[in-house]
């Protein structure tokens, strides 16, 4: 593909990324009186602090600065990293049993003190790239403490994988949901790709034996039970033996698993797992061009058997749109995924930047209408997905040129 053309995108993201996304949490998401972030904000900038917050969008924001930071060496994403940093420690850790809770009250009363294995990952994400970022020794101890809680009170000793959640003491609970749009199953595609994802950074800043040997076994488990050898797309929900609990279909987690796994066979440095994961990564990639992308090049956000059950668009399928195409064709070679890639571009640059408030919408109907009801900052809406995904791209595409 021509490399002018990279790089105007490449400029445009960059552009976006560093004139937009990072400054609107700076300016718009800190509570500098209290100390902490504002818990939700709508799409004309209203604030609404009366909402419970979790610790997700504290260690997403984390993660996003670290990385920044470690790009650009802007000291103005250090602070705003060092403070997320803070946030999560003073305000989430349980001092007593361990482990992260899930959600506040305005006044920083714990809201829900159960331990989600979601959060638990989010957060060593998070630790391990700010330490990476920084050098600071404290992120990655911390980091290594939860690794060792998840291996010894998460695990499913008889058939693998990882439990769904557990009550603030690590006992077992019955409602396990990671939401309330969520089946109650006791493992999730969703909660083992972002353990795979917190796992792939551990060991790139800590590669000892035992990391690894998790990571390794988490990879074999999204081979054996979590993605579908027949139709390439990953199963949602699961019965402790691996049954499937659903037949719906996430086409962004399953772009977005297609180069999160790539990452950990890459991290693991297992040449057997590598050549195994190659065909698999590009049929994952195929799938979802052929059956989960609009005209327009947007990702859909679900489907089942019957295909498409829900065109709307939300923002972060269109993020690890633009990854997974991207990773694809530097695995391939192929120009038709670098073209994927750059449809995602211009559907976000179209449909999702937000010109006037800032950030990027959470989502938009069929036709490209915004959807009111959508926070541009919640409880899920984070700044993790289109930061990521723009410095990936940003990556990627100057690695293509050489600019």
């Amino acid at each position: 593909m021509d490399l002018r053309t990279l790089a105007r995108y490449r400029d445009r993201i960059e552009t976006d990324l560093r004139a937009n996304v990072l400054p609107f949490w700076m300016e718009r998401v800190v509570d500098g009186e209290r100390g902490t972030f504002h818990a939700g904000l709508s799409n004309d900038g209203t604030l609404n602090d009366a909402q419970p917050r979790g610790s997700l969008l504290t260690s997403r924001i984390l993660w996003t600065y670290a990385s920044a930071y470690r790009t650009y060496r802007d000291d103005d994403y250090r602070l705003m990293a060092d403070f997320a940093y803070r946030d999560l420690e003073q305000r989430f850790w349980d001092n007593e049993h361990g482990g992260y809770v899930w959600s506040i009250h305005p006044d920083d009363r714990w809201a829900r003190d159960r331990k989600q294995v979601y959060a638990q990952a989010f957060a060593i994400y998070a630790l391990t790239e700010y330490h990476g970022a920084t050098g600071r020794s404290e992120p990655l101890v911390r980091a290594q403490e939860l690794f060792q809680m998840l291996e010894r009170r998460t695990i499913d000793l008889e058939f693998g994988g990882y439990l769904e959640a557990f009550a603030r003491d690590w006992s077992p609970i019955n409602d396990m949901r990671l939401s309330e749009t969520d089946q109650n199953d006791p493992k999730s595609q969703n909660t083992l790709l972002h353990v795979l994802e917190a796992y792939t950074n551990l060991v790139r800043v800590w590669p000892e034996a035992a990391a690894k040997a998790a990571l390794g076994r988490l990879i074999d488990v999204m081979l054996h039970h979590v993605v579908d050898p027949k139709t390439h797309h990953l199963g949602l929900f699961f019965a402790r033996d691996w049954t499937v609990k659903s037949d719906r279909i996430s086409y962004g987690h399953d772009i977005e698993a297609s180069w999160l796994l790539w990452e950990a066979v890459e991290a693991l440095g297992d040449k057997a797992k590598k050549a195994r994961m190659l065909p698999l990564v590009l049929a994952i990639a195929d799938v979802t061009l052929a059956e989960g992308c609009d005209e327009d090049g947007s990702v859909f956000n679900a489907g089942g058997p019957e295909g498409v059950s829900d065109n709307t668009k939300e923002w972060w399928p269109q993020a690890e749109a633009m990854v997974g195409f991207l990773n694809a064709a530097r695995l391939s070679g192929e120009d038709r995924y670098v073209a994927a890639a750059l449809r995602s571009w211009d559907f976000i640059e179209t449909r999702l930047i937000d010109r006037v408030h800032g950030e990027w919408f959470r989502g938009v109907d069929q036709a490209g209408a915004v959807l009111p009801d959508f926070e541009k900052v919640g409880f899920w809406k984070c700044p993790y997905h289109n930061g990521r995904a723009e410095l990936e791209a940003i990556a990627r595409l100057t690695a293509v040129g050489a600019f």
